[in-house]
């Protein structure tokens, strides 16, 4: 029986090592994974490497064949970086390339690092790089405003995004703190001023909550993209998200409280979503609809305005796409035709939407 070929690789293989501070153990976790990988056989180099003279990192990085530097003259100082031209003329399997959202010296290919990483992996090298979450481009603000420092070298989101594996290097605030003082991150006549300043202990749980979060959003967009691609449609309940559809009646705001109640206790992700009918005519009170989706937002849901000639359906349909765990519906005390409405949209979106927890809330009835 003949076997297919493998289909050809068309771009490199990218690995991030992500982290939430200097000092965590990037580098030493990707070089000790190059040694392995380069005793199993691959062709692996580094391409650069910043020791910050650190022993230990020094040790390890003499174990694997390095691509010489580039030198470039710069206002009278001569400085080197990665010298990219010769790592794609070596064309080795796997390159070495630490600290992603380096700025380059003017004069080089590129401007920045990780634009250097995008020319190996076009030329199919995998790539093998470290960053740290406060150098996250949408991320650096809210570090300022931690930390109080500014963060000046920053990617663009969609390279961290557009790595093929993530890996977060993860040590407790207290760890790190410990490896501070022996003199493992910087020199002893630093560490003193870096703890009560960057590296105090409320800057280090927050900085490692944002990466912990960064990772488990990139599992999560990663868990998404499978399931679509084997076309699963049932709902994996490995996180909790929360949809509470509303109208533009004024206690809708009393629903999407409730729902972002239940949302902080569970540590869910919270929609707000409102459908309007395409071929209805429109009955809302447009302000009031505003107000309500403000409200959402205010309390920090995702608002979607969806658009379909069937609530029901269109909202199983996002609720199937979203993979949406728990529904909220709300239920005005009405006792005319439009209770039986209310229960044929229930019943019909029981029917087409996949497995999830409905609740239906009562709302108290308008004014009238």
């Amino acid at each position: 029986m003949e076997v297919a070929s493998p289909a050809p690789k068309q771009r490199g293989v990218f690995k991030l090592f992500l982290g939430y501070a200097p000092g965590v153990g990037k580098t030493y976790s990707m070089l000790s994974e190059a040694i392995r990988r380069s005793k199993r056989g691959e062709d692996l180099v580094i391409g650069i490497i910043e020791t910050h003279g650190r022993k230990g990192i020094q040790e390890l990085a003499n174990q694997l064949e390095a691509v010489p530097r580039k030198k470039i003259d710069y206002k009278g100082t001569l400085f080197e970086e990665m010298d990219v031209d010769a790592i794609l003329e070596r064309k080795p399997q796997v390159v070495l390339v630490d600290e992603l959202a380096h700025t380059n010296i003017p004069g080089s290919k590129h401007r920045k690092r990780y634009e250097d990483i995008q020319d190996l992996l076009a030329a199919k090298i995998d790539v093998i790089t470290t960053l740290n979450i406060q150098h996250i481009e949408s991320i650096a603000p809210t570090v300022r405003a931690i930390t109080g420092v500014t963060v000046r070298e920053t990617v663009p989101d969609w390279v961290p995004l557009s790595a093929t594996e993530t890996v977060m290097v993860d040590l407790t605030p207290e760890a790190l703190a410990n490896r501070m003082k022996r003199g493992d991150v910087y020199s002893h006549e630093k560490v003193e001023q870096s703890l009560k300043n960057f590296f105090r202990r409320g800057n280090l749980i927050a900085l490692r909550e944002l990466a912990l979060r960064q990772v488990a959003e990139q599992v999560d967009r990663s868990l998404e993209s499978y399931m679509d691609a084997k076309e699963i449609r049932e709902n994996w309940g490995v996180r909790e998200r929360i949809a509470v559809c509303i109208s533009g009646n004024p206690t809708g705001q009393y629903l999407i409280a409730r729902a972002a109640r239940m949302a902080r206790r569970m540590d869910a992700e919270l929609y707000v979503i409102h459908v309007e009918r395409e071929l209805a005519p429109r009955e809302e009170n447009p302000k009031a609809l505003a107000a309500n989706l403000r409200f959402g937002e205010n309390l920090g849901a995702r608002v979607e305005k969806l658009k379909g000639n069937s609530i029901a359906d269109t909202v199983a349909d996002f609720v199937r796409s979203r993979h949406i765990t728990q529904i909220i519906f709300g239920r005005a005390a009405v006792r005319d035709w439009r209770k039986y409405l209310y229960l044929s949209v229930v019943h019909r979106f029981l029917r087409e939407s996949p497995a999830v927890d409905v609740h239906i809330v009562t709302q108290e009835p308008e004014d009238v």
